[in-house]
Parts: structure tokens; C-alpha cells; sequence
């Protein structure tokens, strides 16, 4: 247990607290999904970094939410639309652990996100993918989000060079993105 927070350290210290809350009662409930499935701390700790400063931030897949409640939580200015075909069980369970002010932050659609701020009229600083790590979804998502960007924005893609999902990568090289990789998170920043 002490060896699996200690990597926590790396993160803002509300982040910290509530990825130990999360971790505790997703072990303790048996979501083994949750548990592999949300970011882990480094590449959390690396994504929030880049966070720094941008206040409307885009998370396409929400997931259990565990890393729209980091986002929320790394930036008490910071608002956070999030979007997940899928409304997980376990969602709601997590975002109450981040407490009620970040959630005041926070808006959650149902839906894959992949086309775009539509009617939301959304102007992120900050486009975290995270989504169904498919070739031509992650390349529709990009374009149609690309548009609504703040100028300077940046978009995260996660999972990058993972060979259990080689559509962000491909999506990647067939948009012909110049950017940075760090661990499996690939930066790309508009102008």
C-alpha cells in the first residue's frame, strides 16, 4: 500500500488525497476496473502539468471520472467538461469523493465527444483524449474539437504508443501532428 502512494507524492496534494480515497475504495468495493483503467499517477502527474493555467478543459472520456475530478481538483478556477458514451456505475460514487465544490465544476455529457462543442459552445485552453482509443474516432474527435480551441491550446492524447491501442498513434501519424511525447501521453499545441 505505502509503495502504490508513494507515487501520489508527484501530484498537487488535493489530487493526491483523492486518488488515495479513490484507490482505497475501489480495492475495498473490488472495481478492479477502475483501478486499471484510470490514469495513473505519473502520466496524471505529467497531463496536470500541462494543465497549468487552463481553466476550460475537455476530457473526452470520462470513465469513472477520475481524472475529470484531478482536473477539477489541480485548479479551483478551473471548469471541466467531460464526455462518456457510457454513464459507469462507479462514477458518481468517485466524483462524491472529490467533493462538492469541484463538482460545482465539473459537467458530465453522455456522449462520445467526437463531434465537437456542437451547441455547448465550449473554447477549451485544454483537449484531454482519452476516449475510444480508435484510429478514425480519435482523428474525428481532433478535427472536429481542433475549430473551438483557445489560441495556444493544447490537446493530450493518452495511451500514446501503447500496443494495446495502436488507433491513438495511427490517428497521430495520419494527422501528421508534430508534438511532444511523454510516457504515453503525446502533446500536441495549437498556434
Amino acid at each position: 500500500m505505502l509503495r502504490r502512494n508513494v507515487v501520489l507524492l508527484g501530484l498537487p496534494p488535493r489530487v493526491a488525497i483523492f486518488y488515495s480515497r479513490a484507490r482505497r475504495a475501489a480495492a475495498r468495493s473490488g472495481d478492479r476496473w477502475s483501478l486499471e483503467s484510470a490514469t495513473g499517477p505519473r502520466s496524471l502527474a505529467l497531463l496536470l502539468r500541462a494543465a497549468r493555467g487552463r481553466r476550460r478543459v475537455v476530457e473526452i472520456g470520462t470513465g469513472t471520472a477520475w481524472t475529470t475530478a484531478a482536473l477539477a481538483l489541480a485548479d479551483q478556477k478551473r471548469r471541466v467538461l467531460s464526455f462518456d458514451p457510457t454513464v459507469w456505475p462507479e462514477r458518481d460514487r468517485y466524483l462524491r469523493l472529490a467533493g462538492p465544490e469541484a463538482a460545482t465544476r465539473i459537467q458530465l455529457v453522455t456522449g462520445g465527444g467526437e463531434d465537437g462543442p456542437g451547441e455547448l459552445g465550449w473554447r477549451p485552453d485544454m483537449l484531454f483524449v482519452d476516449g475510444s482509443h480508435d484510429r478514425d474516432l480519435t482523428i474525428r474527435t481532433f478535427e472536429n474539437w481542433r475549430p473551438a480551441l483557445a489560441p495556444g491550446g493544447i490537446v493530450a492524447f493518452h495511451d500514446y504508443e501503447n500496443p494495446a491501442y495502436p488507433g491513438v498513434s495511427e490517428a497521430i501519424a495520419a494527422l501528421g501532428l508534430e508534438g511532444k511525447a511523454r510516457g504515453d501521453l503525446f502533446f500536441w499545441q495549437a498556434a
